[in-house]
């Protein structure tokens, strides 16, 4: 009896050349797959670019001409003056101060926010399910805190005359911090500052980190420990690898939202910071509206954009491959 081939019939040797084809889909797929990213991004970037285009338009056109008080207020159109407001902030030695007071906050900031955010989400893996829970809904009510009450609230607490801070200090023997004004030397009142953003940014940052601990397979925990490796050689062989994507995000963001410090500092000094507590915020809003130099404060905040495209683009970069391996 002859068999009859058919196209669901077996082989049992010989070359498989159908399965060319199916490698070939997939590899087409995952390429076409590397631009999904990008494709499903173009909604958002068309909403970002109608929202702020043009005022970052008019914000760089500003900084090529010199508008004052009086064209503002007679509406003629500023003269063009070219990249001299730009020759005159980068000839300026206090704009490179600012700038270097800055980065160097923003460097100590995250520093610290992030150390401090990763020991509580490790710390929130150890406790009880009820105490997790209790620990995030306190952080969630800091995170939830607008900036401006919890400047204020900062301030009411180091309040030179009827600061609580001051009060328990000075009941410290052989110390008198009585009408104590933490702002009169540069590294304390930058100390509260630094205190206050690291104090709103950890429970972002506990919180996510969190959340990621729990990606981490316990099964690799238990045999590095059953291994003979100690904590410390647990958190950086396996730990932190795994952590590493998600810690590259959240500090990417801090360098981003600390960069940009001004609520905080201006709230503290009364909307009045003095030249020591100035970031380039603040400077470039002192600039346009405390001296009527509005295009010289534009100069200086395009060249804080300028300061955190690398930034930011780095960020956007990470977020897509993040994607891409999802």
């Amino acid at each position: 009896m002859s068999v009859v081939e058919t196209p669901t019939t077996r082989r049992t040797g010989g070359s498989t050349p159908h399965r060319a084809p199916g490698r070939a889909s997939r590899v087409r797929r995952r390429r076409e797959s590397s631009g999904l990213p990008w494709l499903l991004s173009i909604p958002t970037l068309l909403l970002l670019a109608g929202l702020l285009g043009y005022p970052l338009v008019r914000m760089v056109v500003l900084s090529f001409q010199n508008m004052r008080l009086r064209e503002l207020l007679s509406g003629r159109t500023p003269p063009w003056v070219g990249l001299d407001q730009y020759t005159k902030i980068l000839t300026d030695s206090a704009f490179w101060t600012v700038v270097g007071r800055t980065v160097a906050f923003t460097v100590i900031t995250v520093i610290i926010s992030v150390v401090i955010g990763l020991g509580i989400a490790l710390l929130m893996r150890r406790v009880a399910r009820g105490v997790r829970m209790l620990m995030i809904v306190a952080m969630m009510f800091v995170w939830a805190m607008p900036q401006l009450v919890a400047a204020q609230a900062f301030r009411w607490i180091t309040d030179s005359d009827f600061g609580v801070l001051n009060y328990l200090i000075d009941k410290l023997p052989g110390v008198n911090y009585q009408n104590h004004s933490w702002f009169v030397n540069p590294w304390q009142g930058w100390s509260v500052i630094t205190t206050l953003v690291v104090w709103a940014g950890i429970p972002f940052l506990a919180i996510t980190l969190n959340a990621g601990l729990t990606q981490v397979p316990k099964e690799l925990i238990e045999a590095a420990t059953v291994d003979g490796a100690s904590s410390w050689q647990t958190l950086r062989n396996i730990t932190l690898p795994i952590l590493k994507p998600l810690l590259t995000i959240v500090t990417t963001l801090s360098v981003i939202w600390d960069f940009g410090l001004f609520t905080q500092n201006w709230a503290l000094r009364d909307g009045h910071p003095e030249p020591q507590f100035q970031t380039l915020a603040t400077y470039a809003y002192t600039q346009a509206f405390g001296k009527s130099l509005y295009s010289l404060g534009s100069a200086i905040s395009v060249i804080t954009v300028l300061l955190m495209l690398g930034v930011m683009a780095f960020y956007i970069r990470q977020m897509f491959k993040i994607g891409e391996v999802d």
